[in-house]
């Protein structure tokens, strides 16, 4: 028996050369080590939301509430806002330059908080990177299939998005047997851009421009738009309390939530240092605009009722100015 455990001994020795048993067993250990480094390293790491604006604000709300302590980076791009009017090309051309932009910072999982370019552009995204990016249109047309009872839906959003047919198109695919009636709000980003979502101004615009909706029998109304949140109360009073309203942003942060969950790379959270955790995350978010900081920030303030740095990125307004 002995000479047999020896034996076993120096042709374990053998196949193992120098190293040794116990050493192949420290490597092991090293590269498990490695490993959950890795995976460490990964829940750590930001998660990168853009967006043609300030719309895109209500997705980083909704994911804050959802995920407190995840670290996010969000670039508005409010020197080239409104996408919805702009080509296909343009569009997908300014979101290629943002998402690079975004990639230096190692983000986990990049959310297009856009529906304009997530209709153009995130298929090509996802091409170009090996992180998840998640859009916005099958969140909110998931959300509305469900919550329909009627089986007719609503869909208003840029002329972009609606002229994409993005949101009928998934809709079908959930359920053939909805009816989708679909409207461009124009005037709708500009109001939340200049700040004016408050004001009677914008009452009047929601009112005249909801009219041909609202002779619909629609019991569902998606706000295919991640800035038409900002317009909530004044879209909810034109459509009357009958009509439920989907908000792309609140099902996105949902999506988020249940990704980051179903990959293990969600930010653990400490309850013992719960706050300090918390406040420590807020300070790190990062917001980035290509247009007026001082603009930017005033609304992103007033949303997200905290203070907000932002930091300024004049490189991408040296592009196209105006609509073609």
């Amino acid at each position: 028996m002995r000479e047999n455990k020896r034996r076993r001994e120096t042709k374990t020795q053998g196949i193992h050369g120098t190293f040794g048993v116990v050493h192949t067993y420290s490597i092991f250990e090293d590269i498990f080590g490695m490993k959950e480094a890795v995976k460490h390293t990964v829940e750590h790491q930001p998660i990168a939301i853009l967006d043609s604006g300030v719309g895109g604000l209500t997705v980083v709300k909704q994911v804050m509430a959802q995920l407190p302590d995840e670290t996010l980076y969000y670039f508005g791009d409010t020197a080239r806002t409104p996408y919805g009017p702009r080509p296909p090309q343009q569009v997908l051309t300014f979101t290629i330059e943002i998402v690079d932009f975004l990639l230096q910072f190692r983000p986990k999982l990049l959310v297009i908080a856009c529906n304009t370019a997530t209709a153009v552009a995130r298929d090509m995204v996802q091409q170009r990177t090996s992180i998840p990016v998640l859009g916005v249109i099958f969140p909110g047309a998931k959300a509305a299939v469900q919550a329909t009872k009627r089986r007719h839906i609503g869909v208003i959003g840029t002329e972009g998005t609606i002229r994409s047919r993005a949101y009928e198109t998934v809709m079908q695919q959930l359920d053939p047997t909805v009816v989708v009636q679909s409207l461009s709000c124009p005037a709708f980003v500009p109001l939340v851009e200049q700040g004016q979502f408050h004001t009677h101004h914008a009452q009047r615009i929601v009112e005249d421009t909801l009219h041909p909706m609202r002779q619909y029998p629609i019991d569902t109304l998606i706000l295919g738009c991640t800035h038409y949140p900002f317009l909530t109360p004044l879209i909810q009073q034109s459509m009357g309390p009958s009509v439920q309203l989907i908000s792309s942003a609140a099902q996105t942060a949902q999506d988020v939530r249940l990704h980051l969950e179903q990959t293990k790379t969600r930010t653990p959270s400490h309850d013992a240092h719960i706050l300090e955790s918390r406040t420590t995350v807020r300070s790190n978010h990062r917001f980035f605009c290509s247009g007026d900081p001082n603009s930017f920030q005033t609304i992103a303030q007033g949303w997200l009722e905290f203070p907000v740095h932002v930091e300024s990125c004049p490189q991408f307004s040296q592009g196209v100015h105006t609509l073609e």
